[in-house]
C-alpha cells in the first residue's frame, strides 16, 4: 500500500474524546510555555519516518521484506486466528519459565518483569474472586452525568461477556470452567465517587479483578489497587502513566497513550503548514481541554512538542478550560472563535465532544481546517442525531486520531465479520447498536479482557491474579476491531503499552462513516514508559 501524507481540507477538526491525565495543567495560551513533560523522541521519529516515507517498489507501493497477512473474512477464520496466537503467546511464556514461582513469592514475565507477590498484603489471595464456576470481574464507570454516553461501554461488555457464558465460559488448565460475572457501579465520571466503588468492590463484593475509566478515576485507584495487588487491566483512558510496569505492575492500558497523540497532531501541523502558515506567517492554534486530569495531561503534550518544533516560534497556543460538569461550553468555544485560529483541537470528552462540533458550527470555526483528537467518544454521527436531532452534518469534514480502531456502527464496515458480531451480540441483550454505538466499543474492550483470561486460565497453576498481569505483559494477538497495520502487543518491562498505532481520518457525513488517509502509522514499542510523579504532574 502507498503511503498518502494527510492534507488538510477546508473543514473544522473532528472533535475527540481524550482522556489524557495531570501533567501541567491548561491556561490562557503562550507558545513560549514549557512544562515538565518532553515529547518522546521514539514516538517523534517514529511517526515523522512513517509521514516521510517515500514509495520504492516498481508499482509505487511500499516495499515489505514479508507479506501482509489478510484478515480472515469469517469469525471462524478469527477464532482460528486467535487459537493459533494463543497458543503462542503459552509456549512463549512455558519456555521462559514466566508465571508465579514454585513457593508462590515471585511472579515473572518478560525483559526483567517481576512482582514480589511475598510484599502483598496479609490475607492477600492469588485467587480472590474465582470459584469453580465463576471470574467476579468489577467495574467502575459513568452511567450518568456529562460522561453517561461512557455507560454504554459496560453495555457492550455485558454483551461479549454473554456470548462467552452462552459458548460455556473459559476453561481453566486446572479441570474446570468458569463463566464471568460482571458487577458494574457507576461513579459519575467522578473520581470522589469511585474510590469508595472500588473500595467496596475489593472490599464486600472481594472481585477478582477492577475495571476502571477515565484518568482522574484511575489516577486516583491506581496507587490502592497496586498496592493491594489486585489488577486493574486494560484502564479505559490513555493516560501514559498507565505504561509503568515496574512501580504500578498490577495496572495496564488498552488505548493509545495521549502524549502519543499529542505529537500525532504535532507533525499533522507540520505536514500542513504550508497551507496553515499562507494567512499571515502565523499558526495560531486553539484548543478546548477538559479541566481535569486527562485533558491537562494532553494539554502539556502538546505544548511539550509546541517547545521543540522548529515551528514553535510560528505558533500561538490558546487554551480554554471546560470543566467536567459545566452545562455547556458556549462561552469557552467563543472566546477560542475569537482567536480566529488556523487549527482547533478539542482536547475534551463524551458529550462536550458532540457539543464542539455544533458550537463549532455556530461560531465560524467549521468553515477553518482544524483538527481533533481521538475516536473516544460515541460515534460523531449517531450521537448528533440522539442528542442534538441532526444527523451528523456538524461533523462533516473533521480530522481525527483515531487510534487505529475500525468504526464498528459505519456502514463502512456491515460486511466485517467482528462488527457483525458485535452488532448481533447487543442485539441479543436488546440493545439497537445504531442508538448506543459507544456499545460497540465496549465488545472491543470485552473481547481483550476475554483473550487474556483465557492465555492465564492455561498456564501453569490456572487462572489467577497474577497469571492475568503475565498474560497481559506477554500479549501478542490480532485485536479485530483495529485497522489493518494496528497492533496489540506488549513485552514485560521493554513496551508496556497495548498499542501505539493510529490512522488519521476524515468524517464523511454522506457515507456516514469515516475517509482513512494514508497508511496506519505503526508505533510499537517505540512509546518509553511512564513513571508517572504526580507532585510535577510528568514522566521521570
Amino acid at each position: 500500500m502507498s503511503t498518502t501524507r494527510p492534507k488538510m481540507v477546508s473543514a473544522a477538526a473532528l472533535v475527540g474524546l481524550s482522556l489524557i491525565a495531570a501533567a501541567c495543567g491548561g491556561d490562557d495560551g503562550g507558545s513560549g510555555d514549557t512544562t515538565a513533560q518532553t515529547v518522546d523522541q521514539g514516538v517523534k521519529s517514529g511517526i515523522d519516518s512513517a509521514l516521510q516515507s517515500t514509495t520504492s517498489a516498481a508499482d509505487g507501493s511500499t516495499a515489505s521484506t514479508e507479506p501482509a497477512r489478510e484478515a480472515p473474512t469469517s469469525m471462524e477464520g478469527w477464532e482460528a486466528l486467535w487459537e493459533e496466537e494463543r497458543a503462542a503467546m503459552l509456549e512463549k511464556i512455558s519456555s521462559n519459565g514466566w508465571g508465579v514461582s514454585a513457593d508462590g513469592t515471585t511472579a515473572t514475565g518478560p525483559e526483567g518483569f517481576t512482582i514480589d507477590l511475598s510484599a502483598c498484603p496479609a490475607g492477600w489471595s492469588n485467587t480472590e474472586g474465582l470459584t469453580d464456576t465463576e471470574i467476579k470481574i468489577g467495574q467502575t464507570i459513568p452511567l450518568s452525568g456529562a460522561a453517561a454516553a461512557y455507560g454504554e461501554i459496560s453495555t457492550g461488555m455485558e454483551a461479549h461477556f454473554a456470548k462467552v457464558n452462552d459458548a460455556g465460559g473459559i476453561s481453566d488448565a486446572n479441570g474446570v470452567t468458569r463463566k464471568l460475572k460482571y458487577l458494574v457501579k457507576d461513579d459519575g465520571y467522578d473520581p470522589a465517587r469511585t474510590i469508595p466503588l472500588v473500595d467496596e468492590l475489593i472490599d464486600a463484593e472481594r472481585v477478582f479483578a477492577v475495571l476502571t475509566l477515565g484518568s482522574p478515576s484511575t489516577m486516583k485507584t491506581y496507587d490502592k489497587l497496586n498496592q493491594r495487588c489486585i489488577p486493574q487491566p486494560l484502564s479505559m483512558t490513555g493516560h501514559p502513566a498507565w505504561g509503568d510496569p515496574v512501580n504500578h505492575p498490577w495496572t495496564t492500558g488498552e488505548q493509545m497513550a495521549y502524549n502519543t497523540e499529542a505529537v500525532l497532531w504535532g507533525a499533522f501541523i507540520e505536514q500542513n503548514q504550508e497551507e496553515l502558515l499562507a494567512k499571515d506567517g502565523t499558526i495560531t492554534v486553539a484548543a478546548l481541554v477538559a479541566n481535569n486530569d486527562f485533558g491537562k495531561a494532553y494539554d502539556a503534550g502538546f505544548k511539550a512538542w509546541i517547545a521543540q518544533s522548529p515551528l514553535k516560534d510560528k505558533i500561538e497556543y490558546f487554551v480554554e478550560l471546560n470543566e467536567p460538569t459545566a452545562p455547556t461550553i458556549t462561552d469557552p468555544m467563543t472566546t477560542l472563535a475569537s482567536k480566529d485560529p488556523e487549527v482547533f483541537i478539542a482536547m475534551t470528552f463524551a458529550a462536550y465532544c458532540t457539543q464542539s462540533m455544533v458550537e463549532a458550527a455556530n461560531n465560524g470555526l467549521k468553515s477553518r481546517p482544524s483538527t481533533c483528537s481521538s475516536r473516544r467518544c460515541a460515534r460523531a454521527t449517531a450521537t448528533l442525531a440522539r442528542k442534538f436531532g441532526g444527523d451528523g452534518m456538524a461533523a462533516d469534514g473533521w480530522y481525527m486520531v483515531g487510534g487505529g480502531l475500525k468504526a464498528l456502527d459505519s456502514p463502512t464496515f456491515d460486511g466485517d465479520p467482528f462488527a457483525v458480531y458485535a452488532r448481533e451480540a447487543l442485539a441479543d441483550v436488546g440493545i439497537d447498536f445504531k442508538a448506543q454505538p459507544t456499545s460497540l466499543r465496549g465488545v472491543s474492550f470485552a473481547w481483550t479482557l476475554d483473550q487474556a483470561l483465557r492465555v492465564a486460565s492455561q498456564m501453569e497453576g490456572g487462572l489467577n491474579r497474577a497469571n492475568l498481569i503475565i498474560a497481559l505483559r506477554s500479549f501478542e494477538m490480532t485485536p479485530p476491531h483495529l485497522l489493518e497495520g494496528a497492533k496489540y502487543n506488549m513485552n514485560g518491562n521493554a513496551d508496556a503499552y497495548l498499542t501505539e498505532a493510529s490512522e488519521f481520518s476524515v468524517y464523511n457525513t454522506a457515507k456516514q462513516g469515516y475517509d482513512v488517509v494514508g497508511d496506519v502509522i505503526d508505533l510499537s514499542g517505540k512509546s518509553r514508559n511512564c513513571a508517572f510523579d504526580q507532585a510535577t504532574a510528568s514522566c521521570l
